[in-house]
Formats: structure tokens, sequence, C-alpha cells
């Protein structure tokens, strides 16, 4: 067993890991960066580019089949080549890979440390049966992984998750989705564009992490339009028959059915990698997912000199938190024990569906009733939208009553990727509706629709403001 001294030790060359490894390094501390699974990143080799990749082979492929209303005829037959898709996936894929592993092969080689890492204690690690690390400090930085209910693990290899589908050489004929979060949803709906028949389940009326009651109704009628959704459905039997996937469900229509999938796709939720770390060895509190507790600000588990970041801590897993969280972790393991609060941007999520979602700041389901007034817009009227033929969606604008600050947004529909940036950037920078009415806003865009439900917010906001001072008034 080799014995080897560091300041800092980092348990995983993900995005988190490989931030947290750059700011230690940064700030002229020893570290060390231990990796047991293949070099590069969850977003790089399964998640945000080999996904983006696939939708944007189904929206060349759905663009391509909708034309005609603009008076534009294609000739033929619009075909969809399955392996020619996956080649192009998986090659994309692969450069993006290879550019996550070339920075990692530009690391220091004794700097590296290869195998699965163990707590002995809470700066001591042992790395499979060669290595025994003892560190000052101790960033977990493991990442996560597909969470799977146990009803479907009989489905053997026609359960896939969304890490599997990457690896596919051709597209199959028939996939059933269960969980139309922001990956079922996503890749859902791009099978379903690129000629897979597809049918989507879901729980509890969940829609790709909408929590506002009217958007999420909005989007429901906008995918089942093109697709089989049933946000809150009824799945009586799942069971494999061959090399193939039997469903027993009651439909939309109340009819029960039966019918079989080349695949199941389950992508019911991520679980965070720190079940094998031998957390019991630490000092650390775990919450009931056996997370350890931390502040998310300083990223610092407790008073220990352990930090965690990224999708590991089951915080906000997405690529740019990752990042932000993994320098926080890093620079205040090395200036431990005098830890401080890093900047958490504004909450900002995409789901890069047809028309797109996004969820910006304060969600509607963390408001409290009657402290704030929704302001709306419907783009199927919207200009520039309906110009484009892509006037579906609906965008509510949240806004607080007694300071007339904006709070946040959630919101289906054109240009949602981006939209949301301008309104996370509101969010951080605590602007008032007011403030953002003074803005630029050209003519024609899409951005018009969201002047619209400013303005709607602000008449509501006057409104509303208005009522308490007459309540005031009777009160004196």
């Amino acid at each position: 067993m080799k014995t080897l001294h560091t300041d800092i030790a980092v348990i995983g060359a993900g995005t988190a890991g490989l931030a947290a490894y750059r700011a230690a390094k940064a700030a002229g501390k020893r570290a060390l960066l231990i990796e047991g699974g293949p070099y590069g990143t969850t977003c790089a080799r399964v998640g945000c580019m080999p996904s983006k990749l696939l939708i944007a082979a189904a929206e060349a492929a759905h663009a391509a089949a909708h034309t005609d209303a603009f008076g534009v005829h294609v000739g033929g037959e619009i075909t969809v080549d399955g392996a020619e898709v996956m080649d192009r996936v998986k090659r994309e894929r692969d450069r993006f890979v290879g550019f996550v592993v070339d920075g990692v092969e530009n690391i220091p080689a004794e700097d590296k440390v290869r195998g699965y890492a163990k707590f002995v204690s809470d700066t001591v690690l042992r790395v499979d049966d060669h290595t025994e690390i003892q560190a000052s400090r101790v960033v977990i930085a493991t990442g996560s992984r597909p969470s799977v209910p146990p009803p479907f693990r009989a489905l053997g290899d026609r359960l896939v998750v969304n890490d599997d589908v990457f690896a596919w050489d051709d597209l199959p004929n028939r996939v059933a989705v269960f969980g139309p979060g922001v990956i079922g949803l996503e890749l859902g709906q791009a099978l379903a564009r690129l000629g897979v028949e597809v049918r989507v389940f879901g729980m509890s009326g969940s829609l790709g992490g909408i929590s506002d009651p009217q958007v999420r109704q909005t989007a429901r009628k906008i995918f089942q339009r093109e697709f089989y959704l049933d946000t809150d459905a009824r799945v009586l039997e799942t069971s494999r028959v061959g090399d193939e996937v039997e469903v027993r469900y009651v439909a939309l229509d109340n009819s029960e059915r039966t019918e079989r999938f080349d695949y199941a796709l389950v992508a019911t939720g991520r679980r965070p990698n720190v079940d094998g770390l031998g957390l019991e060895n630490t000092s650390l509190a775990l919450n009931a997912q056996g997370v350890p507790q931390f502040d998310r600000l300083t990223m610092q588990a407790g008073s220990s000199p352990i930090f965690i970041a990224g999708d590991a801590n089951a915080d906000a897993p997405l690529l740019h938190e990752a990042a932000d969280e993994g320098r926080i972790a890093g620079e205040n393991a090395a200036r431990f024990p005098e830890v401080r609060e890093g900047l958490r941007r504004a909450p900002l999520g995409v789901v890069f569906s047809d028309p797109q979602i996004a969820l910006v700041g304060a969600g509607h389901a963390k408001l409290v009733p009657g402290t704030f007034v929704t302001g709306a817009v419907d783009f199927s009227d919207q200009g520039r939208s309906r110009v484009m033929l892509k006037n579906r969606g609906m965008l509510h604008v949240y806004a607080d009553i007694e300071t007339g600050r904006f709070l946040g947004a959630e919101m289906i529909g054109p240009s949602a990727e981006h939209i949301g940036h301008l309104l996370a950037w509101a969010v951080q920078q605590e602007l008032t509706v007011a403030r953002m009415l003074e803005m630029p806003f050209y003519h024609p865009v899409i951005e018009e629709g969201l002047r619209t439900a400013l303005r709607d917010a602000a008449s509501k906001l006057a409104l509303a403001q208005e009522a308490m001072r007459q309540a005031d008034v009777e009160t004196v």
C-alpha cells in the first residue's frame, strides 16, 4: 500500500472536481485528483451534449416535414436514417469528450490517482487496495447516476437509461419512456420526431420541472398534440416478453391497453454517487438520502475539512452550477478553516424541448400566496412567434407586491433559453418590474412577449399596492 500526502484530495474528475482541483492549485496548494471511472464529464459523455445532438437531428426532421404552411413544398418523402443519426451523435459526442480528456491529460501525472476512494476517516482515504492518501482537506465531487426503481430491473437489457441511448448504433422502432422530467421529455420528443413510436408515462402530473399549474397545463396540451404523453399515468404492469417490453396501462381515454416496445427508457431521476464512499467512517451528518449535510454558500459539510460539490450534493445538478460549486469548494478547501461564502447565481433551468421550457429564480411553488402577482402572456398571438409559426406557449412572471421586485418566471415557448437568461440576469440584479420595463425591446422580436407579461405584472402590482394602501388607511 502506497501512502501519499497532500493538502487537498479531490474525489471525482468531472466538472465540479476539475474546478475544485484547479481552484486549489491556483491557491498554491498541493492537490490530488482521484478518479476511478473514465475521464470526461457527465455533460460531455451522456448528458448535455449528446442529447442536444439527438435533438438537433430531430429538429431538422421536424422542420423538413413542416414547410407546407409557408408555401414551401419539399418533393418526395422525408426519411430518417437512424444509423446516420446515431453515427453523428457519437462522433460529435466523442469530440466533446476529447476536449475534456485533453484537459485532464494536461494535469501533471503526479497529481492524478486512478481508482475508487473510500474514507477511512475525515482526512484519510483509501484508493482501491493500492494507495492511502492522507490529506488535510477533502472535496467530494463524485457526481450522480440514473436512479432505476426496482420494478424495472427485471427488464434486463430492454431497460435503458439516458446513458445507454447514446450507445445505440441505430434507432429502435418503439420506446416507452418513464418519467417526463427534463431528460425524459427531451429524449422522448426527439425520438418521436425521428420516427420512433413513443409513449411517455409520468406520475403526479409533473412535467419538465414546471410548478406553475397554468404553465404546466399549457405545456401538457402542446406536447400531447405531438406524441403520447400521460403525466398522471396508471401503469398496471411492465414485463419482459422475449426481446420486448410489455406495458399494460390505462390510456388517456380510460381504456386498458397492452403494448410492446423495443426498450423501456427509464428517466425517473438521478441519485448522488456517495453510497460507496464509506461516509460512515467520517464525522459527517447525513440527510435522509445519505448525502452529507452542507452549506450551499461555502460547500462545507458541517464544520469539517470536507467539502461537497456538483451532482454529488443533489442541490442543483446543472453544469454551470457544478462548475461554480467546484470552484467555491476548492477555494474554501485551500483557505480552510477560514471559509467564505461564494457567489451562487440566480437559479436558471432550461429544457430543450420544442417549445422550450425555462425556469428562473423563485418558481411558482416556492412563492407565498398573497405576496406576489403574476404577469402573463400567451404566445399564440405574439407577433414574431406567429410569423415563424412558433406561436405556442405561455410565460408567467412573478413580482413581489410590497417592493415590485421581479422574483422569477416559468415559461414554455419560443426562444425560452434566451429569454430565460435575460430573466435570470434580472433576478440576480434584483431589478423591479418597473426597471425592467425601462429596458429596450426591439420590434419585431419574441422578447416583446416578455414585455407584455411585464406590463401585465405592472398593472396588477399597481392594483395590489393600492389595495394595500387603502387597507392601511382603513386600519388607521
